[in-house]
């Protein structure tokens, strides 16, 4: 999953016309937190779950960020900016799954997101209980998501509605 999460990031910067080899997205912003992650993601699958909380530690202290020892997510994850984000345990992810600064995908009354594939969060979105994000869905800036979003849609405003749907969508 690491070599996606790499790949995935390095797709985020040819985006924007800047060429990207593996070092540079090792070294970028966000790829420390996503490797700190992968690694409690693993322990915890082997069975070391306390263990687990020695890189989660880590994470909140190196980068600002908590993602929870039992989230889930699928290959690819990218963090563009960690500071701020707070993912609860039991948060599900597909594949290139890439979320901004300040962005909490949380837990309200018993039920958590479940994010499909080739989902953009913004920052300073918020995306809470047990909705579920369709694939290719954009979350605005400062969205607050408390219904589902379908495949392809861009969702803004608070509380967030869906202003664009696009089929297909990266």
């Amino acid at each position: 999953m690491l070599i996606a999460d790499l790949a995935a990031k390095r797709e985020l910067y040819s985006q924007y016309g800047s060429p990207c080899s593996s070092l540079k997205a090792l070294m970028a912003d966000g790829t420390s937190a996503v490797l700190l992650y992968r690694l409690q993601q693993l322990l915890a699958r082997i069975g070391l779950a306390p263990l687990a909380l020695i890189p989660h530690w880590f994470n909140k202290i190196l980068n600002g960020c908590v993602i929870g020892v039992r989230a889930q997510f699928g290959p690819g994850l990218v963090l563009i900016h960690p500071v701020g984000v707070v993912v609860n345990s039991a948060v599900r992810g597909g594949a290139k799954v890439w979320i901004e600064s300040s962005v909490v995908i949380g837990d309200n009354r018993g039920g958590s997101p479940v994010l499909g594939d080739r989902v953009f969060i913004g920052s300073g979105a918020k995306v809470i209980g047990g909705v579920r994000i369709g694939s290719g869905a954009r979350i605005g800036a400062n969205a607050v998501v408390l219904r589902d979003v379908p495949d392809g849609a861009t969702a803004v405003g608070v509380p967030a509605r869906c202003v664009q749907t696009n089929e297909g969508s990266p």
